[in-house]
């Protein structure tokens, strides 16, 4: 990451599905494959962090082999984001916050979505398609916990924010390392997994309940070393 960026107040990573939107993005496409009660136990598993997230992603995808690609559209056109979220990301913005999701979720369906929100950036999964159908395999590396974690420290260095002002929101076992990253870690209607390891518990209908923690972060200084 190279270039010229702006000067920003904090930095507000945020996981997508069951976090910035209500859903769980395979699982509306999997009802299309007829396979979803079967993605939702793997998706519920994986969550929890009962299974491993790569594993239990390609196992997902695979159910969905042979699948048109033009259920995406479909999908895109019933995606319902949390309430207060797109807000969030709103006020965010107009303070100086760059924005990001990361989602073990994918592009084809995330980006539009982030494109018409204004956020800066965005992390996803890619399905394999070709001729029009899903092979049942996932193009491209899997973003798991680690990939998340790694980005959002990437993106901190790119913009020049220390950790306190960096703020991580996810709602499973997946965004564990992000949001021990960050120097607030906001867990929203969450797994256990995810509540033991945050500094902040959101069990509130509106996703804009975070943002006394993105001022409260806007305000903080680095911690010096001793």
């Amino acid at each position: 990451m190279s270039g010229t960026v702006r000067t920003a107040t904090g930095l507000l990573v945020s996981d997508v599905d069951s976090t910035f939107l209500t859903q769980e993005v395979i699982e509306l496409v999997a009802e299309h494959a007829g396979v979803r009660d079967r993605v939702e136990e793997i998706t519920t598993a994986a969550m929890r962090g009962e299974l491993d997230f790569s594993q239990s992603l390609r196992a997902r995808v695979a159910l969905l082999e042979g699948l048109e690609e033009s259920v995406l559209a479909e999908v895109r056109a019933v995606l319902v984001p949390t309430p207060g979220a797109l807000e969030l990301m709103a006020r965010a913005r107009a303070a100086g916050w760059v924005t990001a999701l990361v989602s073990g979720g994918f592009h084809e369906i995330i980006d539009p979505l982030a494109a018409e929100t204004g956020i800066d950036h965005v992390l996803a999964n890619r399905f394999e398609i070709v001729d029009g159908r899903f092979t049942g395999k996932v193009s491209g590396p899997i973003i798991d916990g680690e990939a998340k974690r790694r980005t959002l420290l990437e993106l901190a260095e790119r913009y020049g924010l220390p950790r306190e002002r960096v703020v991580a929101m996810g709602d499973g076992a997946n965004d564990r390392l992000m949001v021990e990253e960050a120097g607030t870690g906001i867990a929203f209607r969450a797994k256990p997994a995810l509540r033991e390891a945050a500094d902040v518990i959101l069990d509130g209908e509106s996703l804009l309940d975070a943002w006394p923690h993105l001022e409260a972060a806007a305000s903080r200084r680095p911690v010096s070393s001793p």
